[in-house]
């Protein structure tokens, strides 16, 4: 692996794409795309936004997990010596404080979204990945905050729309349980509540889209959702060995960009949906160069 490659992977760039459909999603919830001739600038610097801010907290994942890894993981490019523990922390410092910048030029509550994100990723790095509970939900939380960024783009919709900051959290509480067991191996009754998440998240995507009279338009973007999610769950459960689980947690990170195509079909329009879910494919192709998780 040459060093460029090595500094991009730290940020995996296949999981960059889906932040950027969670900002989408949450500007579709806020009802930014409905409203005529809107500023395409905003739409911009909150993209940009939350590629610093989920890049800079991989980065820090990476940067304190470099002694585990050492043991576990010795070919990623901090422990293999490819980037030194000081590169890697001031790019993941660099690229937080472009999310931040990027966020204020919007508006101020983008901005204090911004940090909340970056302290959130920071904790669950340092502290939260730890703990049983907590770590699934401070994972969520930092997905939620970024669904809640892209809402941001109209300041006064964020509090209104603040609960439906819930779901992804459930859905990244779920794919962070079934990680545990990436490298050693995992449990099928924690498999099937992750399941039981799953599905949960899918009811409320769709129960959101009949209350907005859209749930014709949702539907074929959840079903695929399912199709997309469930069958490598399914695999990990009858067989919870490393491997399976580990196509199961990159299936569930992948699919986030499904998820909120559906919040585009449910609060904007088809077209626009199809748009989000055109990222899929190049999140599937990053992926094949760079690790997902």
């Amino acid at each position: 692996m040459n060093k460029t490659k090595a500094f991009l992977s730290l940020t995996r760039p296949a999981n960059l794409v889906t932040a950027v459909a969670d900002v989408l999603a949450g500007m579709a919830i806020a009802g930014y795309f409905m409203i005529p001739d809107a500023s395409p600038a905003p739409i911009g610097w909150l993209s940009l936004a939350t590629v610093g801010l989920y890049g800079g907290g991989v980065v820090f994942n990476d940067v304190f997990d470099a002694e585990l890894d050492a043991v576990e993981r010795p070919e990623r490019p901090i422990p293999s010596g490819i980037v030194s523990k000081v590169a890697a922390t001031l790019l993941g410092t660099g690229l937080l404080i472009i999310g931040i910048a990027a966020s204020f030029l919007v508006n101020q509550t983008a901005g204090f979204l911004a940090i909340g994100i970056s302290v959130a990723s920071l904790v669950y790095d340092r502290f939260g990945k730890h703990h049983n509970w907590l770590g699934p939900v401070n994972m969520g939380l930092c997905r939620g905050l970024n669904l809640l960024l892209g809402v941001s783009i109209l300041p006064d919709q964020v509090l209104p729309w603040a609960w439906v900051g819930v779901v992804p959290i459930a859905y990244i509480a779920a794919i962070t349980m079934i990680s545990r067991g990436e490298v050693h191996g995992g449990s099928p009754t924690i498999l099937r509540v992750a399941g039981l998440f799953y599905a949960l998240v899918i009811g409320c995507v769709a129960a959101l889209a009949q209350r907005q009279q859209q749930l014709g338009t949702a539907l074929p973007f959840l079903l695929l959702f399912g199709y997309y999610i469930f069958p490598p769950l399914w695999r990990a459960v009858k067989e919870p060995v490393g491997r399976n689980i580990g196509m199961a947690v990159q299936a569930g990170v992948l699919s986030l960009i499904v998820m909120n195509a559906a919040w585009v079909a449910a609060f904007a329009s088809f077209p626009l949906a199809m748009l989000v879910f055109c990222l899929l494919p190049l999140s599937r192709l990053l992926a094949k160069a760079f690790a997902v998780t």
